[in-house]
């Protein structure tokens, strides 16, 4: 598992500073241009980046000394600050934030990566350096994603991220799939993805999940696999879909699948 919370940690330091070029390049309008995600402008979407990044900190730093997550009251007065500063104000706080988190990743010794447990406080148990900052890497991939599509809506997610995304994605699926989208009917799908090459089974039942490809699939997926990550998170509409994605088997529709996915 270290191997897998090195390989995370190297991305998140690529995509901080693939972030932090395009934001320093950044003027005041492009800061309130509307963003990928619907209801924030660029700058929101760096205060969400910036005060995630100092509350990541805090739960890890809680977890290396012992004292455990800050709760509840500390987030909040994280996100009161970021909200209350203005869009420049985000752009410039959002890079020595990001900055001190995965600095101090990257500080974190093999035996720490290895053996570390941290309570996130949502999950039953505690778990992991590599869970705990691969789910950090899905965060800002998806939403260095939302800052990108406002400039370029052929954006694609980070090819060093993808694949360990893909790794991890039956992590969160079932929350983040409604399966009653699809009027209940219980369908599998195959999933065959691009770059890199995978092939599963998507489960709309009572509940949303990933597992082995069907024998007989209802219908099949064929996409990148940074589209499939962003279909399951919102990011799927018509103008931010390439023409390779086909969905094949007639069960279903690719507007069923967007409703199934939601985004967040």
């Amino acid at each position: 598992m270290t191997e897998r919370a090195d390989r995370i940690i190297v991305a998140l330091r690529s995509g901080h500073e693939h972030l932090a070029s395009l934001v320093r390049g950044l003027g005041a309008a492009d800061l309130t241009k509307g963003s990928g995600a619907a209801e924030w402008d660029v700058s929101q979407v760096l205060s969400h980046l910036g005060s995630g990044a100092e509350i990541a900190l805090a739960v890890l730093e809680g977890a290396l000394d012992g004292t455990g997550p800050k709760g509840a009251d500390f987030n909040k007065s994280v996100w009161a600050r970021w909200d209350a500063m203005s869009p420049g104000e985000r752009a410039e706080s959002f890079l020595p934030a990001n900055e001190a988190l995965v600095t101090r990743y990257e500080g974190l010794d093999a035996h720490t990566r290895e053996d570390l447990r941290i309570n996130l406080g949502f999950l039953p148990t505690p778990v992991d350096v590599a869970t705990v900052a691969g789910l950090r890497l899905s965060e800002f991939t998806f939403h260095t994603w939302d800052v990108e599509a406002a400039f370029d809506p052929a954006a694609v997610l980070a090819s060093d991220a993808t694949g360990l995304l893909l790794d991890q994605a039956a992590l969160l699926i079932g929350r983040l799939g409604k399966a009653d989208a699809v009027d209940g009917r219980p369908l599998r799908l195959t999933i065959r993805t691009t770059a890199p090459d995978r092939s599963f089974g998507l489960d709309l039942g009572e509940a949303v999940s990933l597992g082995a490809q069907p024998a007989e699939p209802d219908a099949v997926l064929s996409a990148p696999a940074e589209w499939w990550l962003r279909l399951t998170t919102g990011r799927h509409a018509p103008a931010y879909t390439p023409t390779s994605v086909s969905l094949t088997g007639g069960a279903l529709t690719l507007d069923d699948l967007r409703r199934v996915f939601p985004g967040f």
